[in-house]
């Protein structure tokens, strides 16, 4: 019976040791666990419960914040499905008007007023002498003006010698103040379209305006600028104002993969689609550009190169520019910022008339980065005919010694042209097709 209880005694004992070196065991890897996560940064010890620590940043906008911008979804999306070719849009007027001008000057006569090498603020004191309207210089003055007024009203001197200046002024009839300015503010009143309204923000971009301030909801623009800057607008404006037609295009930018270790082979495009389906074929530096008629759209591109590659949309958007005026597109606003081709640039210039006796339009499409041009392709075609752009190798865009990327993957771009005709404000404005279509090519 002893032995027995002795026995059992050690057993329970046993049984007792087990779960304490299990526990001991447990513990001694949960701190080994613990110690393998923590981090020493800057003789601070960092682990899982520790609150983050960042250094302090300038006040500067965020870039999220700068890029944002409330015509980019207007400029990157494209509606395959609601395209037409040709569109009428009725002409309105393009209404520049300058605001902050003050209150009416008062009504007084001017006569027999001489003016020689005088600053415009000389000019005016000299007009205004025993008067109690005071001449205030906001900006200095340096261009000297000489000149005369045989008769007329106070406004029409004031609005003389300050041109002849290339200044501005603004009356404040309760300080009895006139007040000169070398810089001044406007409002573009804009006609209803769209496509119009961007063809003139990216001519008024293109002319270095960057102060641009627009309303989308009632389709106006104001601006800052000089005397310089309201005759460039002027100008731009008048230019647009009395074109007929304005182009654009929608684009698609593939990257494409070819799923061998073989390039896309472009030439199966003629037995896919048909020699009368590819009418030209125009080599650059770099690249080929392809006029093809509309049985080659995206959609039937797309589906010739799935039987080769993967395929993956980049990008897509619309520009539109006066007819003869250039424009471009920025592939790095209308994609992801890490992919490769942002710094891609797809510029046009182009213009729609008699081509030859025919009606083309005969447009020079570019490929530039920050590094410089990348190709270029001189194109007339038909409207209705689309390009398609191919052979610009995606090694173009990469900037590192050794990439991922294949070395037979390429960039693809499909660009379809549009004539935007701008006829007479009781004209319907529709989008042409069919036998209206066939009239206004035949015009």
């Amino acid at each position: 019976m002893t032995g027995f209880k002795n026995a059992f005694g050690k057993i329970v004992t046993w049984m007792m040791v087990v779960p304490i070196l299990g526990c001991a065991a447990l513990r001694a890897e949960k701190q080994k666990n613990d110690y393998d996560t923590v981090t020493v940064v800057e003789n601070l010890v960092i682990d899982e419960n520790s609150v983050p620590i960042f250094p302090k940043k300038a006040a500067l906008t965020t870039d999220t914040a700068r890029r944002f911008s409330i015509d980019l979804p207007k400029r990157c999306r494209v509606d395959w499905n609601n395209q037409s070719v040709v569109s009428v849009v009725p002409e309105e007027k393009i209404e520049i008007v300058r605001l902050g001008a003050g209150d009416p000057l008062p009504e007084l006569a001017v006569s027999d007023y001489d003016f020689s090498r005088l600053t415009a603020k000389q000019a005016l004191e000299k007009l205004l002498d025993g008067t109690d309207i005071a001449v205030i210089e906001d900006q200095t003055q340096v261009e000297k003006i000489t000149g005369g007024i045989q008769s007329g009203t106070l406004t029409d001197a004031v609005d003389l010698m300050t041109k002849m200046a290339r200044v501005y002024y603004s009356y404040d009839a309760s300080a009895n103040e006139l007040h000169l300015d070398n810089r001044a503010k406007w409002l573009i009143k804009m006609p209803r379209d769209e496509s119009i309204i961007m063809a003139l923000l990216d001519a008024m971009r293109g002319a270095d305006l960057r102060n641009l301030l627009v309303d989308w909801s009632d389709k106006t623009v104001t601006f800052e600028g000089n005397y310089q800057t309201e005759r460039e607008v002027a100008r731009l404006i008048a230019d647009v104002s009395s074109k007929k037609y304005m182009l654009a295009w929608d684009i698609d930018v593939y990257r494409v993969y070819p799923r061998t270790d073989n390039p896309i082979v472009w030439m199966n495009m003629l037995p896919a689609f048909g020699e009368k389906n590819i009418k030209m074929s125009i080599p650059g530096v770099v690249g080929r550009a392809l006029v093809v008629s509309p049985e080659i759209n995206t959609k039937t591109l797309q589906e010739f190169l799935y039987q080769q590659a993967n395929v993956v949309l980049i990008s897509q958007g619309t520009f539109v520019i006066p007819n003869g005026w250039q424009s471009r597109f920025d592939i790095g606003q209308c994609t992801k910022e890490e992919r490769l081709e942002t710094d891609l640039i797809i510029g046009a210039t182009a213009k729609y008339g008699d081509y030859g006796g025919k009606k083309k339009i005969d447009a020079k499409i570019v490929l530039r980065t920050s590094g410089g041009e990348l190709s270029s392709f001189d194109i007339p075609s038909n409207v209705g005919d689309n390009y398609v752009i191919i052979g610009i190798p995606t090694h173009s865009f990469v900037t590192t010694p050794e990439t991922l990327i294949s070395p037979f993957a390429e960039l693809v771009v499909f660009m379809s042209p549009r004539v935007i005709s701008i006829v007479d404000a009781d004209q319907n404005a529709t989008p042409l097709a069919g036998d209206a279509l066939r009239a206004f090519l035949s015009e």
